[in-house]
């Protein structure tokens, strides 16, 4: 048998007890190479490097006059 509440939780009681649930915003910090924001402790998504060290190759871009 499962448990089961034995009254009706009230929507404040709801609201207080799911308080500690919402979502806050990514805190994001500047690249020391590229200065692009990304998220700390990552390897930047734009230029590829962690620390100082290149750990993701990335492919150049084409510009926008070639087709």
């Amino acid at each position: 048998m499962a448990a089961h509440p034995k009254k009706k939780h009230s929507h404040a009681n709801q609201g207080k007890r799911r308080s500690h649930l919402a979502l806050s915003a990514v805190g994001l910090a500047p690249c020391p190479q590229c200065r692009a924001l990304k998220r700390p402790h990552e390897a930047c998504p734009r230029c590829g490097t962690y620390r100082g060290r290149q750990v993701i190759r990335i492919k150049a871009k084409r510009s926008a006059g070639t087709a």
